[in-house]
């Protein structure tokens, strides 16, 4: 298979049996420095179109890495421009298939502006239509900023490569040291990488990720109908509340759950779920993952970290942008307490306040064990924007675990009474109830009626309207 037919094969493998059009197919490299005129370009590296996943519209390009190495030069990136401006006015995704050496050195600032046209459009569609990049080669140098700008990227787990600088010029660092390009270290080291698979199995997931959004920000063509029971009771589901990807899995129809970013900050899950036929974007607080024996194999402490908070903001950003309901899941007992997390943790904190604040969709909190202190206020209290706030009622909502309050509250006393004050504090500040009295909570509810009541809060709230002053955009 040659590396040519393999960038249209990689478009036939993702998209519908047979739907694909390309478009500019005959356009080549029109550079004559470097005897580029003699050497063959067939489509200047780069094969785009457009086609349909389950039925949608969607645009892509695929890099063909045999023709100079999938390098961007002028006439490579002009296709890439058109199919965005085709898919704004049209409003519908744009999918690119990474493999590509970089920059076109030959075409020199030819080559440079053509990375700022690209850059420009994305930029113009972000919050439009949704942008999903896949890695199956290099990607690097300047042509890295491609995903990050994008809201989903895919890595293929074996040969994929993704870097500003290679990993041998990082001072201190080689590769074999500490390969930084690796999908395994981009996934788990900065939060720019949603899903790492084989090649397969990322066809597969681009499929129902297109499936599960919307096509732009303006359609709610991302509704299915329902065939699940929308009064299903999810029987233990209070035994899953350390892993909120448990809990989404069982609330959702047919078991539904698309997570995001899913090796980066595991102490935060976010990702898509059905309700009723609807996608919602689900954020939550993870203190455990379990293996297949329902054994844990990871613990989290239950503290809101920088990058949890960065990775819940910027999928919150995502959704408000598309229309999409924000369903989250509160478990915390307070802020990440590392020499990094003080760094960042107010900034990133803040960002997340400003997310869910600012998110005018939607917006449902549930409180499943433990809220405690600013980290409680931050995971979309009522008190920043929360439509409605349901909890478990063996949750606890409060500033701080009832023994530590009781040993602040009785400096100096014996243990009995610190013992007798954390009982008392327990009862009448921690309990939900004492929430619920004050109206920060609306319905206390069994966990086994959560599906039930989230879809009927989101039901109700279908037609929501939110203003927001006017302003050009926030600063935060």
């Amino acid at each position: 298979m040659s590396s040519s037919s393999q960038a249209s094969q990689r478009i036939n493998a993702l998209l519908d049996e047979n739907s694909f059009v390309e478009i500019g197919g005959l356009v080549t490299a029109r550079n004559t420095d470097f005897n580029l005129k003699q050497e063959e370009t067939p489509s200047d590296g780069v094969v785009t179109g457009y086609g349909v996943i389950n039925g949608n519209l969607v645009y892509v390009y695929s890099q063909d890495a045999s023709v100079l190495g999938g390098s961007i030069g002028e006439m490579h990136a002009k296709k890439i421009v058109r199919l965005y401006e085709l898919a704004i006015k049209t409003g519908s995704p744009v999918i690119g298939l990474i493999d590509s050496a970089g920059l076109r050195l030959q075409e020199a600032t030819d080559a440079l502006n053509a990375f700022g046209e690209i850059y420009l459009k994305q930029v113009e569609a972000s919050g439009v239509v949704p942008q999903i990049t896949a890695i199956f080669g290099t990607c690097g140098g300047g042509l890295a900023l491609i995903p990050s700008i994008t809201d989903f990227t895919f890595m293929e787990e074996q040969k994929a490569k993704l870097f500003v600088n290679s990993p041998n010029v990082l001072e201190g660092n080689y590769k074999e040291k500490c390969d930084t390009s690796a999908a395994k270290w981009q996934s788990s080291e900065t939060g720019s990488v949603d899903v790492v698979a084989d090649e397969a199995s990322i066809y597969a997931q681009i499929r129902e990720l297109v499936s599960i959004l919307p096509s732009n920000n303006e359609d709610s063509d991302s509704y299915q109908e329902c065939s699940d029971d929308l009064n299903r009771a999810c029987e233990n589901l209070d035994g899953a509340a350390a892993d909120p990807a448990l809990v989404a899995a069982q609330i959702s129809d047919n078991g539904l759950f698309f997570e995001t970013k899913r090796d980066y900050a595991k102490e935060m899950v976010t990702g898509f779920i059905k309700l009723n036929g609807a996608t919602v974007g689900l954020v939550g607080n993870r203190t455990a993952i379990f293996d297949e024996n329902g054994k844990e194999a990871e613990k989290f402490d239950g503290r809101l970290t920088a990058h949890a908070c960065e990775k819940a903001a910027d999928f919150v950003n995502f959704c408000d942008a598309f229309d999409l309901p924000v369903l989250t899941l509160t478990n915390s007992t307070g802020f990440g307490s590392s020499k990094c997390d003080e760094k960042h943790v107010a900034k990133a904190a803040g960002r997340l306040v400003f997310a869910l604040a600012n998110a005018t969709v939607p917006k449902v909190n549930l409180i499943t064990e433990k809220a405690f202190g600013s980290a409680y206020v931050v995971m979309n209290s009522k008190a920043i924007g929360a439509d409605v706030t349901i909890s478990w009622p063996d949750a606890q909502i409060g500033t701080m675990d009832a023994n530590l309050a009781a040993k602040i509250i009785c400096d100096g006393k014996d243990a009995e009474t610190v013992s007798k004050t954390a009982a008392e504090y327990a009862q009448l500040q921690n309990n939900v109830k004492s929430a619920a009295a004050r109206g920060y909570v609306d319905e206390i509810i069994e966990p086994a009626d959560t599906r039930k009541y989230v879809i009927g809060a989101f039901e109700m709230l279908f037609t929501k309207r939110d203003e927001r002053p006017a302003k050009k955009h926030g600063t935060v």
